[in-house]
């Protein structure tokens, strides 16, 4: 493939990236991430804390959004309370083999979520049962729950009290669109409680 051809590649990704983020820009998302936004706010003023789990890339979103609020996002300030449970993988794996990796979230939740924290479950198809258990476990606790997916919202719409779905189909435009918004979570939160 020469240099010119994968250039033009590389053009048509930021082309798909750019609709995607035109397609989120012109759907009622924005609406449901300042409802989030001003949700966790209130859990963290009531000295509670953000949970958040996913699978493989959604993993990693939930670990690197915890660690901007336990570390910082834009400014320094004072830590905010925020776990991934993808992170401790002796969890993982002991709970996928002792019950089932269907249960590998909500056993955690269980464990570690209170009435009032704020549970982020993240599933791109919106069809990972374990994320769906998880979300459903937080809701029992009463916790506050807050979705993101992507296509039609899949099974983990109804698990949880918000739902940020990103309108695309495709894994990687649906990812581009989950760390966007996890990115504005960060910021508008840190900015409500940090002026």
């Amino acid at each position: 493939m020469s240099a010119t051809t994968l250039e033009e590649a590389v053009r048509q990704r930021f082309r798909d990236h750019a609709d995607a983020a035109e397609r989120l820009l012109e759907s009622d998302v924005a609406g449901v991430v300042a409802e989030v936004a001003g949700a966790i706010v209130k859990a963290y003023r009531a000295d509670c804390k953000l949970v958040l789990f996913g699978n493989g890339g959604s993993a990693a979103d939930a670990a690197h959004t915890a660690a901007e609020f336990v570390g910082r996002y834009a400014r320094d300030r004072a830590a905010l309370p925020a776990i991934a449970l993808g992170e401790n993988v002796s969890s993982v794996t002991a709970i996928s083999n002792d019950y089932s990796f269907e249960r590998v979230f909500a056993r955690q939740v269980e464990a570690l979520g209170a009435a009032g924290d704020v549970a982020v479950g993240i599933s791109t198809s919106g069809s990972s049962a374990n994320v769906v258990a998880g979300l459903e476990t937080a809701r029992s606790k009463g916790m506050l729950t807050v979705g993101l997916t992507g296509g039609d919202g899949g099974a983990v719409q109804s698990a949880c009290e918000y739902c940020i779905r990103i309108p695309a189909a495709e894994t990687p435009r649906i990812q581009e669109g989950h760390i966007l918004v996890l990115h504005v979570l960060c910021e508008l939160v840190e900015r409500e409680l940090f002026a």
